[in-house]
């Protein structure tokens, strides 16, 4: 097996990993949500569920280097967006000052990637 492939599916496997584990915390905030309560809950929920197919598919069909670093992106402001709008429900406190906006940001930046990729051309 050569370096590349074996990063590559190691690429893969992260991929799926985050997929897995995004959905799932998706399910358990749309529960929280649900019995506890909090707006901040339930978009971040919806957030994660929304998200946690974009890491599958990359996981499952691989991607050009520009789409895999897209995804790293939406992964970190996935993070800190969801993570701000939980601190808030759960902590009653903000993650830090502009971890939302950031976070926001972030996610607009990683789907422009995404959008992006698609004209990558990859090299001979």
């Amino acid at each position: 097996m050569s370096l590349a492939t074996q990063s590559s599916n190691g690429s893969s496997r992260l991929h799926v990993l985050a997929g897995g584990l995004v959905g799932a915390a998706g399910v358990a905030m749309s529960a929280a949500a649900a019995h506890r309560g909090g707006a901040f809950t339930g978009t971040a929920a919806n957030f994660l569920l929304m998200h946690a197919s974009v890491f599958l598919a990359i996981g499952l069909t691989g991607g050009n280097r520009c789409l895999r670093i897209a995804s790293f992106v939406l992964l970190a402001g996935l993070l800190l967006f969801c993570g701000d709008l939980l601190a808030r429900d759960f902590l009653g406190s903000r993650l830090f000052p502009m971890s939302a906006p950031i976070g926001g940001t972030l996610l607009i930046a990683g789907w422009v990637a995404i959008a992006v990729s698609a004209l990558w051309r990859a090299r001979p």
